[in-house]
C-alpha cells in the first residue's frame, strides 16, 4: 500500500514520522523549498510540547520562550491569570523545519519545494498532480489552504488573520516575557507573545471590511493602537521584522469534519483540514499533531478514513465547541469585560476553561 502526505506542517510531518518509524513507506510533499513563516500564533501548548518530544523535537532546545501566564485586555482593563500548564512560544519557521528533519531521521521521504496542484481519483486510488505521484491513501495536511479535487467542506468565516513579528523595546519585552496577551476589541482580538530570540509575534483577527477600510495591514495596526492603549504601549518604539504582515482569509472557525458517505475512500484529512479551533485557545498545533498521529495509527491498523474521521470528531468537537463559545463571547462588549473580570476575580474559572480546550496526544488505535 502506497501513501503520500500533502503538506509538511505539524499535521503532515507528525503523520510521516509515525508511519516511517513503523516501517511504512511514505512520501511527504511540501510546497516550500525552505523554512517559511505561517499565519499562526506560534503558541505551543503543554500537550503539543509533549507530543513533539515523542517525535524527537525538543522545543526548549530550539530556543522557545516559556509562557506561564495569560493577560487579557479590554480597553484599559487588564486581568492576568497563571495558566494551568507551561506553554512555549516558537515560530512555525523553526518548528516546521525541525519536524521535517525528524521525519527524515525516521525514514520518511521528504520532498521540499514540490507543490501538489490538484488531487484526482482514479481506479487505483489517487494521483497527486504536480509530482504526478500515485497512491492508495492520501493524508491531506494543507492547513487552511484548499486543494483542487479535495475541497474542504467547511463554511468560510468573515475574519481575516494577520501575523507579523516585532523587535520590541527592552521594557516592553520584559513586561511581555512569560505571558501571552489577548487584546480584545470590537470585531476581533490580537495575540501577542514572545518566541525565540525575544522576538514578539503579533497575530490579529479582524473582518475583511475593517481591513479594507483601514487601507491594509499597516493602517489597521495603527488604527488599533489608536484605540487600544495597551497595544500602543507594547508596540511603541518596536521595529517590524517582516516587510509586510502575512494574511489569510476565510477562517472556518468551529469546523470539525464529519464523515460523509461521499468522502473519498483513502483520504485522511489532517489539522485545519479536519478541525479549526479559534486562535485564542492556542490549540491549533496540538490539534495538528493529534490528527496526524491518529491518522497514522489508524492507517497502520488498517482502519478506513471514515472511521478515522469519526474518531477524530469525537476527540475534538467538545474542545472546538467550547473555544468557539468563548470566541463568540469576546465578540460582544459584555463578553470582553467578563473575560477580563474573570481573570482578575475568578482565575480558577479561566484555568478551568483553558483546560477544557486542551487536546492531548491520541491513544493508540
Amino acid at each position: 500500500m502506497s501513501t503520500i502526505i500533502i503538506g509538511g506542517g505539524p499535521a503532515g510531518a507528525s503523520a510521516a514520522a509515525v508511519l516511517a518509524r513503523a516501517g511504512h513507506a511514505v512520501t511527504l510533499y511540501e510546497r516550500d523549498a525552505g523554512p517559511t513563516h505561517k499565519v499562526c500564533g506560534d503558541f505551543i501548548s503543554a500537550e503539543a510540547v509533549a507530543a513533539l518530544a515523542g517525535l524527537g523535537v525538543d522545543v526548549a532546545a530550539l530556543g522557545s520562550a516559556p509562557i506561564r501566564h495569560a493577560r487579557f485586555v479590554a480597553g484599559r482593563a487588564v486581568g492576568t491569570v497563571r495558566l494551568p500548564f507551561t506553554a512555549h512560544g516558537l515560530s512555525r519557521r523553526l518548528l516546521d523545519a525541525a519536524l521535517l528533519d525528524a521525519c527524515e531521521r525516521a525514514g520518511a521521504r521528504v520532498r521540499r519545494g514540490v507543490a501538489v496542484r490538484a488531487l484526482r481519483q482514479d481506479a487505483g486510488g489517487f494521483v497527486a498532480e504536480g509530482p504526478d505521484a500515485a497512491a492508495d491513501q492520501v493524508l491531506l495536511g494543507t492547513g487552511k489552504h484548499g486543494l483542487r479535487g479535495a475541497p474542504r467542506p467547511a463554511v468560510a468565516g468573515p475574519l481575516v488573520g494577520l501575523k507579523t513579528y516585532f523587535r520590541l523595546r527592552s521594557a516592553a519585552t520584559t513586561a511581555l516575557r512569560g505571558h501571552v496577551e489577548v487584546i480584545t476589541y470590537a470585531g476581533g482580538y490580537a495575540g501577542l507573545q514572545l518566541v525565540e530570540d525575544d522576538i514578539a509575534n503579533l497575530c490579529l483577527l479582524v473582518s475583511a471590511e475593517r481591513l479594507r477600510a483601514a487601507g491594509g495591514p499597516a493602517g489597521l495596526i495603527a488604527a488599533l493602537c489608536a484605540g487600544q492603549p495597551h497595544l500602543a504601549d507594547r508596540l511603541d518604539g518596536g521595529v517590524a521584522l517582516l516587510d509586510r504582515p502575512l494574511a489569510i482569509a476565510g477562517l472556518a472557525y468551529g469546523h470539525v469534519h464529519e464523515a460523509r458517505a461521499d468522502d473519498p475512500a483513502g483520504l485522511f484529512r489532517l489539522g485545519d483540514q479536519a478541525a479549526v479551533i479559534p486562535s485564542l485557545a492556542g490549540d491549533g498545533v496540538a490539534i495538528a499533531l493529534h490528527s496526524g498521529m491518529l491518522a497514522a495509527s489508524a492507517l497502520l491498523a488498517g482502519a478506513e478514513a471514515g472511521a478515522y474521521h469519526e474518531r477524530l470528531r469525537r476527540d475534538l468537537r467538545g474542545q472546538v465547541g467550547r473555544a468557539q463559545a468563548v470566541h463568540r463571547a469576546i465578540g460582544r462588549p459584555a463578553g470582553r469585560a467578563l473575560v477580563v473580570a474573570a481573570a482578575r476575580l475568578l482565575p480558577s474559572a479561566v484555568r478551568l476553561m483553558a483546560n477544557a480546550t486542551r487536546v492531548a496526544a491520541p491513544a493508540a488505535w
